[in-house]
């Protein structure tokens, strides 16, 4: 039996992987801003411990972790979950909409994992599970800030991965593609409302093939629930896991055409070098 600590645990994957979880006979520490929603969703269980929390509150980080512990005794998965995406040029997305993604896509995660750390440290074991995404790995036009928010993410969760693998402590950063949950909808996206009619064939176009896919993704979100759920258990975890077939095109077209840059540009990268 395991523990999990799940932010933003009311919807989308992180109630799916609650759900299941708890259908394992895992113990399972769901957060979210409401727990009201967490029970309303999943009743009285006596696995279930529901609990409020802001991400971007380092106190209440603190204060949920030490819930954790005191009514389970240990924690063996941290599933990083909660945030949220912005669509929208990076010229058009105003100082507080790229603050707000940074609070907490990245210091929330900071905060929750600082929170974690000291007992996973102590027990020598656990598990860190950070939700990145495909555009944590390749940006692109319209996303500029959400993607520079997950690139952070996967910086962080491979610098985790070193420290902590000699210490028992497995970090992957996991990389779904477009899974059809609500991630597009208002609930889950913020669209940056200044709009600079130089980005429509850019940025515009991004926003408005954005709504032609909500709720018409390819992946299976279920499904990646029941990969999770099993890739706890892993042996030796990968330090990032794509999802979704349209994440392992775009990585192979990413090593493409860096292999490209490479090969064209070889003397100029090397010929920075002192002379030997």
């Amino acid at each position: 039996m395991k523990t999990w600590f799940i932010t933003g645990a009311s919807r989308g994957f992180g109630a799916l992987i609650t759900e299941r979880a708890l259908a394992k006979g895992d113990n399972v520490v769901a957060t979210a801003r409401n727990p009201k929603a967490i029970l309303d969703r999943f009743g009285d269980h006596a696995n279930l411990l529901a609990v409020a929390l802001d991400v971007t509150n380092e106190d209440q980080a603190i204060a949920a972790a030490h819930s954790a512990i005191q009514r389970f005794g240990r924690i063996d998965v941290l599933l990083n979950n909660a945030g949220f995406g912005l669509l929208g040029a990076i010229e058009e997305a105003t100082a507080a909409e790229v603050e707000a993604i940074y609070r907490t896509n990245v210091f929330g995660l900071l905060n929750v994992t600082r929170a974690v750390l000291p007992h996973m440290r102590k027990a020598r074991s656990g598990r860190i599970l950070n939700i990145s995404s495909i555009g944590g790995y390749r940006a692109g036009a319209g996303f500029g800030v959400y993607s520079s928010a997950k690139f952070a993410v996967e910086g962080l969760s491979e610098s985790l991965h070193a420290e902590l693998t000699p210490l028992g402590i497995h970090v992957t950063a996991v990389e779904p593609g477009y899974f059809r949950t609500d991630f597009l909808d208002a609930s889950s996206l913020s669209v940056s409302s200044p709009i600079i009619e130089d980005y429509d064939g850019t940025a515009g176009a991004v926003r408005r093939l954005a709504a032609e896919v909500s709720h018409n993704q390819p992946g299976d979100p279920a499904k990646l629930a029941d990969v999770l759920i099993d890739f706890v258990d892993a042996p030796n975890p990968p330090v990032r896991l794509p999802l979704g077939s349209d994440t392992v095109a775009a990585i192979e077209n990413k090593h493409t055409s860096d292999a490209e840059i490479l090969a064209a540009w070889r003397s100029v990268s090397i010929s920075t070098d002192f002379a030997k």
